[in-house]
């Protein structure tokens, strides 16, 4: 059986923004269960602006959209902007509406891991009803555990999470994904044969 994939997608143009090491923790937890991951940053996510009629003519988003066709699971992680996420990750998500006529439209059925960071609780909260709004609305499904992190100076430091505890929400959120991406293969593998 093939190994189950699971997709990040997340960050800031800042090289090692904080929400993208949120990501890479998130990932490694899932990596650790076992799972192939991929994870694309803000340079795999610097896409031309989402237009539906140049979409079709574009290659931009080719790999992109490739990548998250072949994900059993997603993590997304948004900086929390002005009490929402990031433009580069509507952007991105924008981009999922190439994805509405697959058979599998946009992210159906896919679990997906929500991360928002931001500086301030009120941002960070914000910005992770919005993304599992916009999950919803793609007809995938949150993990029960989302991690809204409210990012006080050095939380983040060289890469890591210096907080045990937060460090654990996203390991745990990693978890989550994998087991739930498990979980669906193994429904869909069952309905095959029934």
């Amino acid at each position: 059986m093939q190994q189950l994939r699971i997709v990040g997608i997340g960050g800031s143009t800042r090289p090692d923004s904080s929400s993208e090491v949120a990501l890479r923790i998130a990932l490694d937890a899932c990596a650790a269960a076992g799972t192939e991951t991929t994870l694309l940053s803000a340079s795999s996510l610097a896409l031309p602006f989402y237009d539906p009629v140049q979409a079709k003519q574009s290659t931009a988003a080719d790999g992109y959209l490739r990548s998250v066709r072949a994900a059993d699971g997603l993590i997304i992680s948004s900086p929390g902007y002005h009490g929402g996420i990031s433009g580069l990750i509507k952007n991105a998500i924008d981009w999922l509406e190439e994805l509405a006529h697959d058979e599998r439209p946009y992210v159906d059925t896919v679990p997906v891991g929500c991360i928002s960071v931001a500086g301030g609780a009120q941002t960070s909260v914000a910005a992770m009803v919005s993304l599992r709004t916009v999950v919803h609305t793609l007809r995938g499904f949150p993990t029960p555990l989302g991690v809204a992190i409210n990012a006080v100076p050095g939380l983040f430091k060289a890469g890591d999470c210096t907080d045990a505890a937060v460090r654990t929400q996203l390991t745990q959120l990693g978890r989550q994904v994998a087991d739930y991406a498990a979980l669906v293969r193994a429904s869909r593998s069952a309905a095959a044969v029934g």
